[in-house]
């Protein structure tokens, strides 16, 4: 495999921004050209359902000067992606095409629908600056809510509508929230939260329909129970945007199929992001992260890798994403499928600072903090080196004695 002369990054997203500057960073003097199927900039996504619906403005990461001036990066912006042909080392963008001899997909993920909803005004996703704005607007003119999905997304969402004082109700078909990812012992402690802020919490049971003329007026659950509503945010999961890869052949399976280094098996071509399902050695499994941390590095080791297949480096994580409700900060690191979950410091879902570690045979795999933040990147690196579950519980003993002595120290001196 030679070096590349010509990098074609499709998806103008954080990893595919990454991608363009690892590359650029490595020394890569070829050409670039970064395709992307929205007409914005590359715009960091996890402040949609935070700070962007308290009235602050999406910033795009970098100018489009930056990228065409100082990157010297050919932007194609409101070009979606339509196929690959690996044979001639192909992207096409409807009648437009442009070759390649490195290629980093990055073509994320989109929000899941119901296909319940049909045409009504007022029931989105949120996954783009577009649906956000959308939200917003409902939002700011007192909307009822209801919120679809008791994911990170969605507590996002019902949290926002709190604090502006708004009737908020979150439905979640399973009997518990956040059971993939933090599992149904913290999912049930982290989802008081709701109940203690107002919002009405309704788990095991789906929707049945919706009502409304041209905008949506309520939400009929299969239980039989009626919503009233006028704004429904969906947040029931999302699915990686490979439809235009379909007859490629690349092996697609819940996203596009990588080795440990993100190389998808086709000469020269890539995978990060939403979109990249690979193999994590530190967690020793096949894994798509939908995450902010892991779609930054794994665009910067794409897009390294994909100018210099021969130089190619594994890229691994422990796991990392961080939520906002209610005032609290929720943080988790590494894996939730475990053994069993114990609580190292406070009651989890009474007390408002609280951290849980998950245990897998004798090995800690996982940490949930909420409110301790100068906790959770400490358990991460206890995580990525696999340390015994006695050193883990015995490094929270030392955390939680200084925290005492700190607390104790202060209160002497006032």
């Amino acid at each position: 495999m030679s070096v590349a002369r010509r990098l074609v990054v499709v998806g103008a997203s954080l990893a595919g921004l990454r991608a363009v500057e690892a590359a650029r960073g490595d020394g890569f003097d070829g050409e670039i050209v970064l395709i992307g199927d929205e007409v914005h900039l590359p715009y960091d996504r996890p402040p949609l359902s935070k700070a962007f619906l308290d009235g602050a403005e999406s910033a795009a990461f970098r100018t489009v000067e930056h990228l065409v001036d100082d990157l010297h990066v050919d932007v194609r912006l409101g070009s979606a992606a339509t196929s690959l042909d690996l044979a001639s080392r192909t992207v096409s963008m409807g009648s437009d095409a442009v070759e390649y001899d490195g290629l980093v997909i990055a073509t994320g993920a989109r929000a899941r629908t119901l296909p319940s909803v049909g045409a009504l005004g007022n029931v989105h996703g949120l996954r783009s600056v577009d649906d956000a704005a959308s939200v917003r607007s409902a939002l700011d003119a007192g909307a009822r809510t209801v919120v679809i999905g008791a994911g990170f997304i969605g507590a996002e969402i019902a949290s926002n509508a709190r604090s502006r004082g708004l009737e908020v109700t979150i439905v979640e078909a399973l009997p518990t929230p956040l059971v993939r990812a933090v599992g149904p012992v913290m999912g049930e402690a982290l989802g008081r939260l709701h109940d203690a802020n107002g919002v009405q919490l309704i788990c095991g049971t789906g929707v049945e329909s919706f009502i409304g003329t041209d905008t949506v007026e309520g939400v009929v659950l299969m239980d039989g129970r009626r919503l009233d509503a006028d704004l429904v945010v969906v947040g029931v999961g999302s699915q990686p945007n490979i439809e235009w890869l379909e007859q490629s052949g690349l092996n697609l399976q819940n996203g596009v199929k990588c080795d440990a280094t993100l190389w998808t098996g086709a000469p020269g071509v890539y995978a990060a992001g939403d979109v990249a399902n690979w193999y994590n050695a530190a967690t020793g499994t096949r894994q798509r992260l939908e995450h902010w941390t892991s779609a930054a590095e794994q665009g910067a080791a794409a897009g390294r890798n994909a100018c210099n297949p021969q130089l190619s480096l594994p890229y691994s994580t422990v796991p990392y994403f961080w939520s906002d409700w209610y005032g609290n900060r929720i943080q988790f690191v590494g894996s939730p499928v475990c053994d069993d979950v114990v609580a190292v410091e406070g009651t989890p879902g009474e007390d408002q600072r609280w951290v849980a570690l998950y245990r897998r045979h004798d090995t800690v795999v996982g940490a949930l903090t909420v409110n301790a933040q100068s906790e959770i990147m400490k358990y991460r690196g206890l995580i990525g080196r696999a340390a015994s579950w006695t050193e883990a519980t015995a490094f929270a003993d030392q955390r939680n004695a200084a925290r005492r002595d700190r607390l104790s120290a202060s209160s002497a001196v006032e």
